[in-house]
């Protein structure tokens, strides 16, 4: 079996959904730009259909990217489908996603159909894609919360058609881990013609799940996750890329791994925080600002000594310069005495023991003592000249 994960970054579709976040046609190629670099397998690029500007930014995306997969969503609607193949149609390697409703929730209440309906219109959807291009993916909308065996009804129709991808999604984030993990097996085992089908997960966070639930996906036989940069996207937002990335590079028994450059996480995160204008919370993981931060004093002295003592990930695998030792009222000696030497001042154990009950006095009314605050006090409790 293959073990390469491929990576479908919706950051530009998804992602661009939040409120706020809109991106116009310069923004959008920017990062497009970027995540190929990243090496990410497929960046799906916007919904043509939706407006004239999605359609151009699809349209100067697919002229742009040269290797990487570029996809447009559509509805399971023949004008969709046209629609995003025209403005495919410059891509070296188009792929156009599209699909419908699979629970009862969307068949009775949104679409107000029939199951058999259902069926028949995945079908045709796929059909319509395959006049256009090779590599169509269809969704299973709410899959999360679509009972198992229509579900597999849905998906064996799709790929008779032709899908090359069957994406599962956990559209409102409802699911657990071991429920969406049990879903992939349940069609792995059930639907014929699967093995000539990526198995994708496209998971959403309203219950703080999404990685968790798309890790589940993997490990029961997905190929392929959707995920966004920063884990942004509609409501709580989707996926986080880099978690999943990471999460497969720490836990070698997965034997899964992406074509991912995890050096250029840190930047990646940082273009489109400030792209999209939406701040990245200090603790999220891998790329916040304090995910490689410490000012605990146990933890401090633990990471000073040896850094696999509290982390996990070296920060240069990430593409952070270093660990910060964040000099606060719960740092201790060791702590203080790092950040001496790196202001290039040697302390006695004596002159140390001086200076950190003084540095403890200023802690206190202070919330971090930075460079500038160390220097004026290394100056006045030991008259030396330490270059400010």
């Amino acid at each position: 079996m293959d073990n390469r994960i491929h990576i479908f970054d919706t950051t530009l579709r998804d992602g661009e959904q939040v409120p706020g976040c809109r991106l116009d046609t310069k923004g959008k190629l920017l990062i497009a730009e970027q995540l190929e670099h990243l090496g990410v397998d497929i960046i799906e690029a916007g919904f043509p259909i939706s407006s004239p500007g999605d359609f151009e930014s699809v349209s100067e995306i697919s002229k742009l990217v040269k290797d990487t997969t570029v996809c447009g969503l559509t509805r399971a609607v023949q004008k969709d489908i046209e629609c995003a193949a025209e403005a495919l149609k410059h891509a070296k390697r188009p792929r156009i996603h599209t699909g419908i409703g699979t629970s009862d929730q969307h068949v009775f209440t949104k679409i107000k159909t029939t199951r058999e309906d259902i069926i028949a219109r995945s079908k045709q959807a796929v059909k319509w894609a395959k006049n256009f291009v090779d590599d169509v993916e269809f969704y299973a909308e709410d899959a999360g919360r679509t009972e198992n065996a229509f579900l597999a009804q849905v998906i064996e129709a799709a790929i008779s058609e032709g899908a090359t991808v069957v994406n599962i999604p956990d559209t409102t984030g409802y699911c657990l881990p071991e429920e969406y993990g049990a879903k992939i097996k349940y069609l792995i085992d059930n639907v014929k013609g699967i093995e000539n089908a990526i198995i994708s997960t496209h998971c959403h966070n309203d219950l703080g799940l999404a990685t968790a639930n798309s890790i589940a996906g993997i490990q029961n036989g997905a190929r392929q996750i959707e995920c966004t940069i920063n884990g942004i996207g509609e409501r709580a937002g989707n996926t986080s890329l880099e978690e999943v990335v990471m999460i497969m590079r720490k836990h070698n028994w997965m034997k899964s791994d992406t074509e991912i450059d995890a050096t250029r996480l840190n930047a990646m995160s940082r273009l489109v925080s400030e792209t999209m204008r939406m701040p990245v919370q200090p603790n999220k993981a891998i790329v916040g600002s304090n995910a490689f931060a410490h000012s605990s004093g146990i933890h401090q002295d633990g990471v000073i000594k040896n850094r696999d003592n509290y982390e996990i990930i070296d920060p240069a695998e990430v593409g952070v310069d270093e660990s910060s030792i964040v000099l606060t009222a719960r740092s201790g000696r060791a702590a203080l005495n790092y950040r001496v030497e790196k202001l290039n001042v040697n302390l006695t154990k004596e002159e140390l023991e001086k200076v950190y009950h003084e540095f403890l006095k200023v802690a206190d009314k202070h919330d971090v003592v930075d460079d500038k605050l160390l220097k004026s006090m290394l100056s006045e409790y030991l008259m030396t000249n330490v270059e400010m």
